[in-house]
């Protein structure tokens, strides 16, 4: 802040302060010269001091250094005092514990940057303090202020005096009975409207998150589930909420068990059985399998057994997944080991080979439901019947935000659907 050569590469120390690194050998001289020329009445004390190792602050954040000798704050940087006064003044030098210069700690300063620009405390302006200030300009009292945000008078005026202590700058002055603001007040307000315009358009952003229709919501789940159960249910949110965003990724369920154990994923629509560390698992919903031929094939009984499917050319999901695993449970629990013609990752891509002729398949029902989804395929129920259930998966320490809470909540009604 001081030279050139004090501004760096920054670190974060605590969330609004930031000071640069190593630069205690490269800033010694230029600090020394300036306290010299802008602090003589107290320029011994950091010549006593010149064993602190100091670091330069980010401009931004208005910081002169750290004592890194013992981790205490050296310099916070105040306002520059007025340009009539030919040198800075120290506010509070303590704690200087004989020869040690560690001991010595500089709580406040005020100094020039040598481009004379003025340079304030670290502390955060206080938004009630802008805002108390534009109403008593904008109403030339401090009575009307005071009346406008239900406060004492006596309350606004020490908002003002507090505000002007923190700038030292006087930004009120009187002309008459009225009040007006100084130059330097006149320069505030101008910031102030655009402050106003910021934190309004934050609040009206954060306002649709409060009321639980704003966010992003990350569900992994199965290919059919995505095709054919989620559209409807994601095209009800979006019309309710437009500003939810939810993303729908697909893949296999112990993929998509896993994002969800790393928190990639806020929720899981799967196959169970499911399995995972820290992971909450709902059973949500039953889906029966159905066998599907070619329309155009022979016909076929109403219900379809392993021995009855046991010679025809099978169709058939991916060896990994879940739904493929359930599969062959079925006929080997009738002593049956079938050998599948074709093995896909897409029951799309199956009906399709189905609806071709080029054999059958059994896939769950919610594939073929609508009408749209069985063109060129005839349908049959199997016995026994087998079905799989379909669950929600969280992690048990997830937060739950409202913008989940909808999307579960959707998912929920699934079951009366």
């Amino acid at each position: 802040m001081l030279h050139g050569e004090a501004i760096g590469r920054t670190r974060s120390i605590r969330r609004d302060v930031a000071i640069t690194e190593h630069l205690a050998v490269a800033i010694r001289n230029p600090i020394r010269q300036t306290v010299f020329k802008h602090l003589r009445a107290t320029a011994q004390q950091f010549v006593n001091a010149g064993r602190f190792q100091l670091e330069a602050g980010n401009a931004m954040q208005h910081m002169l250094g750290v004592n890194r000798l013992n981790g205490r704050h050296v310099v916070f940087v105040g306002v520059a005092q007025n340009k009539s006064r030919a040198h800075g003044r120290l506010l509070a030098v303590s704690g200087n514990e004989g020869n040690d210069a560690s001991g010595v700690i500089i709580k406040k300063a005020m100094i020039y940057h040598p481009q004379h620009k003025k340079y304030f405390a670290m502390r955060r302006l206080n938004l009630n303090h802008l805002h108390t200030f534009s109403l008593v300009i904008a109403h030339g009292s401090f009575s009307a202020a005071a009346e406008r945000l239900h406060l004492t008078q006596p309350a606004v005026s020490v908002q003002i005096r507090q505000l002007e202590e923190q700038l030292n700058l006087r930004l009120i002055e009187r002309v008459g009975k009225r009040i007006k603001p100084t130059s330097a007040g006149e320069t505030l307000m101008e910031h102030v409207s655009r402050i106003d315009a910021v934190v309004e358009d934050a609040l009206l952003a954060l306002s649709s998150h409060a009321e639980g229709i704003a966010g992003q919501v990350a569900i992994g789940t199965g290919a059919t589930a995505c095709i054919h159960l989620l559209p409807p249910l994601l095209q009800t949110l979006r019309q309710r909420f437009a500003q939810l965003d939810v993303r729908v990724s697909t893949g296999n369920t112990d993929v998509i068990l896993k994002a969800v154990e790393e928190n990639r994923l806020d929720l899981a629509l799967v196959t169970l059985p499911a399995s995972g560390r820290s992971l909450d698992i709902t059973p949500l919903l039953e889906d029966e399998f159905v066998a599907i031929f070619a329309s155009d094939h022979q016909p076929m009984p109403s219900e379809m057994s392993p021995g009855q499917l046991s010679e025809l050319p099978l169709v058939v999901f991916e060896a990994q997944s879940s739904t493929r695993l359930l599969i062959t449970e079925w006929y080997l629990k009738a002593g049956i080991r079938v050998k599948p013609v074709m093995e896909l990752g897409s029951v799309e891509a199956i009906k399709e080979m189905v609806a071709a002729g080029l054999g059958y398949s059994i896939v769950p029902r919610m594939s073929v439901a609508a009408p749209h989804h069985r063109r060129g395929l005839q349908v049959h129920a199997l016995t026994p019947g087998m079905s799989r259930t379909l669950g929600v998966v969280l992690r048990q320490d997830k937060p739950v935000s409202k913008a989940l809470r909808q999307v579960l909540d959707a998912l929920q009604a699934l079951k009366g659907s």
